[in-house]
């Protein structure tokens, strides 16, 4: 072995016959005798709506030991990732009295953020800032984008979608403060183009135009608002300068932009069209997209709505054309019941998949999946009774090596979902002495 007081640069390529081929993380990379590096810790959300049949859910034992039940078994090559989590309750999602129902729109609008949403079907929405927000604030100092918000449904964020509750706590998780909630993207080009522009593909040439001409606009802007500034009243001058905040945070990410500019990424072309035709095509690669943000280092936060609550959308590509919100509320005929589990497995496969992607991803020494922390789950468990307490939650990834997977952990009855919030972010190294309900953190994600 020759240890060598200069190490190759991180980023070195092999380059011929008009291919580029990234190397991975070699020993000549590393400072002879040095530590190893820090790992990048991520975070993601990705959310189920209407619960789970509970009982094809939570494994019947405890510990290493534990079989995944039929809803979970497509995670089977993930074992070693994951970790069960059963005995969490989301209270902010209960009703207070007088409220009557509207259970799946507070079980969305309170599952991050851990606050109980005002009942209004107007502009005066009130929640709470949410925790990958939080995260987001932190993280994102050394990314591009802070966070990233992706559904496979509607964003639409206005009007009533459930007795009395505005369509804006459903179709997103994410908050920017308790009056701000933050749209989640479902269009694939879109998604694209907030990554990388509007470059046509990922190629560095193309990032390096759409960066100069970004710039360019920039530069006249703010030669714009600086002479209206002179001409403004108090209050206008203090609506001006919450727009040059926005202006900046636009700036900071040229300027990171412009660091990373040398980084060479995977090669894709920019999605045509609009919504794929079936959930699988429009699953796929919005998880690419979300795997392609996490590799490129673009953001470390994201959160992903597999489906939202109270959707009617059917799934005659797996036999099922009832609407999945009617489906949940199945009474208990064994018929109904069947079609559920049957779908609940089909959107477990998908995330399946996104694990795959993660873990075939490398990352210095270990992948993706080694370094990130994400949660699946719904902030309901029983639909048919929209029950919030014992949610089905899996966690799965290490965390940069602070979660050890492979477990069911059963907590006490009625844990805050909040200590859970609250322990992801200590985990990433943003600090949190309490978050929303929290009464303390979950010890048993490490083993």
């Amino acid at each position: 072995m020759v240890i060598s007081t200069k190490p190759l640069p991180r980023r070195t390529f092999l380059r011929g016959m008009g291919a580029t081929l990234a190397l991975p993380l070699l020993d000549g990379m590393m400072p002879a005798f040095a530590s190893s590096v820090a790992p990048v810790r991520r975070l993601a959300t990705v959310y189920i709506a209407h619960g789970a049949i509970m009982e094809k859910w939570i494994p019947a034992a405890t510990g290493a030991d534990f079989e995944l039940t039929p809803i979970l078994e497509s995670l089977a090559p993930f074992r070693d990732r994951i970790v069960v989590v059963s005995g969490l309750t989301d209270r902010a999602g209960v009703g207070l009295p007088g409220e009557g129902s509207g259970d799946h729109l507070r079980a969305a609008a309170s599952f991050l953020t851990g606050m109980h949403p005002k009942k209004t079907e107007g502009p005066d929405i009130y929640a709470g800032v949410s925790v990958d927000q939080i995260a987001a604030r932190h993280l994102g100092k050394d990314t591009q984008l802070a966070s990233i918000e992706l559904s496979l449904e509607s964003v639409e964020m206005v009007g009533a979608c459930e007795a009395g509750y505005t369509c804006a706590y459903g179709n997103t998780l994410s908050w920017r403060d308790a009056t701000t909630p933050l749209p989640m993207e479902n269009q694939p080009r879109l998604v694209f183009e907030r990554l990388f522009g509007g470059s046509d593909s990922t190629s560095q040439a193309a990032r390096l135009a759409r960066i100069a001409e970004d710039r360019s606009v920039l530069d006249v802007l703010l030669g714009e608002v600086a002479r209206l500034q002179k001409s403004l009243g108090t209050g206008d001058r203090a609506k001006l300068n919450q727009y040059l905040e926005a202006i900046r945070e636009i700036e900071r990410r040229i300027q990171k932009a412009e660091e990373q500019s040398d980084m060479e990424l995977p090669m894709i072309e920019r999605p045509t069209g609009g919504i794929p035709d079936t959930f699988t095509e429009h699953a796929k690669v919005m998880f690419d997209l979300l795997t392609l943000a996490y590799q490129c280092d673009l953001t470390r936060v994201g959160t992903f709505m597999m489906c939202r609550e109270t959707s009617s959308r059917a799934y005659p590509e797996i036999g099922i054309p009832d609407p999945h919100h009617g489906l949940s509320h199945h009474g208990n005929n064994p018929v109904q019941v069947d079609k559920l589990i049957k779908l609940q497995r089909y959107h477990m496969q998908h995330f399946a998949y996104f694990l795959e992607k993660l873990r075939a991803t490398p990352e210095g020494d270990g992948t993706l999946l080694d370094n990130i922390a994400i949660v699946y789950g719904s902030g309901i468990s029983d639909g048919n009774l929209h029950y919030h307490d014992n949610l089905p939650i899996v966690i799965a990834g290490g965390a940069g090596g602070r979660i050890t997977g492979g477990r069911h952990v059963q907590l006490p009855k009625d844990t805050p979902l909040a200590n859970l919030q609250l322990s992801l972010l200590n985990k990433l190294d943003v600090p949190a002495d309490r978050f929303a309900d929290s009464t303390g953190e979950i010890d048993q994600l490490s083993a």
